[in-house]
C-alpha cells in the first residue's frame, strides 16, 4: 500500500524559515516526479503548485510566489524536502507532497492532475 506523509509543519513568524519532509512508501519511486502543493485556508477548490523535483532530483521547478524563498530536494527516491526561508503570512497553507509518474530523466511535473498519489497534508501558519 502506497503512502505518502507529510511533517514539519507549524507556526512560525515571518522572516523564519521551516522546512518540511516527505516520506513515500510502498513502493520505489524511482520514476516519479515528486511535487509539493498547498491550500490556503478558505480555499477548499484551489491547490496551488509550489515546487518539484525530477526524479534523480537534478532538476527543479517551483511556483513564482515562492521562487527564490523555498527550495525542494531529494534526499533518495522516497524522501523529500522542501526548505522554506523568509516566510511570509500568505504562505500559510496546508501543505502536500504528491508523487506523478515521470520516467524520463528530468521530467517534472506542475499540474494537480498530474500526480498519483497524494499525503494528507501538513499546515504551517506564518503569524506577521
Amino acid at each position: 500500500q502506497v503512502q505518502v506523509v507529510e511533517s514539519g509543519g507549524g507556526l512560525v513568524q515571518a522572516g523564519d524559515s521551516l522546512r518540511l519532509s516527505c516520506a513515500a512508501s510502498g513502493r520505489t519511486f524511482s520514476s516519479y516526479a515528486m511535487g509539493w502543493f498547498r491550500q490556503a485556508p478558505g480555499k477548499e477548490r484551489e491547490r496551488e503548485f509550489v515546487a518539484t523535483a525530477s526524479w534523480s532530483g537534478g532538476r527543479t521547478y517551483y511556483g513564482d510566489s515562492v521562487k527564490g524563498r523555498f527550495t525542494i530536494s531529494r534526499n533518495n527516491a522516497n524522501t523529500v524536502y522542501l526548505q522554506m526561508s523568509n516566510l511570509k503570512p500568505e504562505d500559510t497553507a496546508d501543505y502536500y507532497c504528491a508523487a506523478a509518474y515521470c520516467p524520463g530523466y528530468g521530467c517534472y511535473r506542475t499540474g494537480v492532475k498530474d500526480y498519483n498519489y497524494w499525503g494528507q497534508g501538513t499546515q504551517v501558519t506564518v503569524s506577521s
